[in-house]
């Protein structure tokens, strides 16, 4: 018999000096159940699982864990008390350079009642029957660093399941997995379910969230914003709430294409996935959008060299294109602004001219020697089309804020012509400001080049697009002209509902 609510959150806040993260949050889990939480990025899901995981205090707000008070201090209180969490950087669970029987055990090793004398024996044994709960086919013997990125997150969760917990937090625990291993975090989840643990799953994807939901909460904005149970889940309804009822339809005049610069057939960029053809066309913007997880990023490394598809071809200005690196991309005119600018994108040491010419020196250095006059020249001219909040194009990239280093990212690509233009959300961690700025900029410079953008916020695909692709499952699954368009359509596509949609109108 399912124990009722378990673990109660209740009026849960927190801010960051001015700004709240989480304002008045309420959430209870149930025992013998998998509540999904769902939120775009920002709503405030990694805050909550930190509180929840004794990482963050709370500034208001209670908590109740089989109906006694939960305050944990340090990660190791909330474990003790049988709230375990799998955080979705794999790092944060493993200690890569141990075995995969002492990551198994290293908890009870370290934690109270632990044995005095090392014995490598016991933790063999106890190892054993960490993995054969789990259904782990894992060498013990091997080093975690040098397992590929799958088996590391398999062990991590693996790790959590030692602890037999009442609770099981699980961040985005299919996100490195292929589809036979999360089958089996999927079995074990199932187990994990029948002995009465309460789960909140944290996951955007929707076969994951159509598998194992059995309620789905939607936060938005730190608040929750839907509730969703019963027998037959609203799965439309739960993204809906997570991205926001009131979706502003675009004001823009919608551009066709010209003559087509881009083509991919029957493009498959995961193992299993659908394969999918699309054509981009010059002067247009396409926006691809879709749920975080479902192939975006995917889909922009494959197309930029970064990563190989699986199957298909791709054709640029009617000739096969087939980059072997980023590199090679870039040579015949295929650029990509990334989405992590502090991983991918800035130099934070090097100034703004430096960072705008650097994928290009080359271009504008005379025998081997860079050009200042020209990149300086070039930066200014950024700068200006942009409308970049510094002193001198000799800024270092540190002091300027995060939307002005965006800009001078997205400047960077547009410094020198393309046929192909790629933006993997463009506008994370931007203000309303700096995202409009950077949105005429590149509808207005769009002839001459197709430009493809990939993005999670709705609004932000109708502020800029011509034709809306959205993406679920790693394949396309609905195509959208930006005028007129039909959202519930759109939103129920987002929802991987298009197959139910098909039917209908059939």
């Amino acid at each position: 018999m399912i124990q009722e609510h378990v673990f109660r959150i209740e009026g849960l806040r927190k801010s960051f000096g001015p700004i709240q993260v989480l304002g008045g949050v309420d959430l209870n889990l149930r025992a013998g159940a998998v509540t999904v939480l769902m939120g775009a990025n920002g709503a405030g899901k990694s805050t909550l699982v930190r509180i929840v995981s004794g990482v963050y205090g709370r500034d208001a707000g209670t908590i109740t864990l089989a109906g006694q008070p939960y305050a944990p201090v340090t990660p190791a209180d909330a474990m003790r008390a049988g709230v375990v969490t799998v955080h979705q950087n794999i790092n944060d669970g493993v200690v890569a350079d141990l075995d995969v029987a002492t990551n198994l055990t290293l908890d009870r090793m370290n934690g109270r009642g632990a044995h005095l004398i090392f014995n490598p024996r016991r933790i063999r044994r106890e190892a054993e029957a960490v993995a054969d709960r789990m259904g782990l086919a894992i060498d013990l013997n091997a080093t975690v660093a040098d397992l590929s990125l799958a088996d590391r997150q398999m062990v991590s969760i693996a790790r959590a399941m030692a602890h037999k917990p009442k609770v099981l937090i699980l961040d985005e625990p299919t996100s490195s997995l292929s589809s036979a291993e999360a089958d089996r975090l999927f079995a074990l989840v199932d187990r994990l379910r029948a002995r009465g643990v309460a789960i909140l799953y944290i996951s955007h994807r929707m076969s994951d969230i159509r598998r194992l939901a059995d309620s789905i909460v939607s936060l938005r904005d730190g608040r929750i914003a839907g509730l969703f149970e019963g027998e037959n889940l609203d799965y439309e309804g739960a993204v809906n709430a997570m991205l926001g009822q009131k979706i502003s339809l675009s004001n823009i005049v919608v551009r066709d294409g010209t003559a087509p610069v881009f083509k991919a057939e029957n493009l498959r960029i995961a193992r299993g996935a659908k394969p999918f053809s699309m054509t981009l066309g010059d002067g247009e913007v396409v926006a691809i959008t879709g749920l975080v997880g479902v192939g975006k990023t995917a889909l922009a490394e494959t197309l930029f060299g970064a990563r190989f598809p699986v199957s298909g071809s791709m054709m640029l200005d009617g000739r096969a294109y087939a980059p072997k690196t980023t590199r090679a991309a870039i040579d015949q005119g295929v650029f990509l602004v990334a989405k992590d600018r502090g991983d991918s994108g800035i130099v934070p040491d090097f100034n703004i001219y430096e960072n705008v010419s650097l994928p290009f020196l080359k271009r504008i250095s005379n025998f081997g020697i860079s050009n200042r006059r020209a990149e300086r020249a070039q930066a200014r001219q950024q700068i200006s089309a942009l409308g970049i909040v510094c002193r001198t194009e000799r800024d270092e990239m540190h002091t300027l804020s995060g939307g002005n280093q965006q800009k001078v990212m997205v400047g960077r690509w547009l410094s020198q012509a393309s046929r192909l233009l790629i933006l993997d959300e463009p506008f994370q961690g931007v203000d309303i400001s700096a995202r409009r700025d950077i949105a005429a900029k590149l509808r207005a410079c769009a002839p001459g080049r197709a430009t493809v953008v990939f993005l999670t916020e709705l609004d932000e695909a109708f502020e800029i697009a011509d034709r809306i692709l959205v993406m679920s499952e790693h394949t396309l699954v609905g195509e959208h002209r930006n005028a007129d368009v039909d959202v519930d359509r759109l939103l129920a596509e987002i929802a991987g509902q298009h197959e139910m949609v098909l039917r209908h109108e059939h």
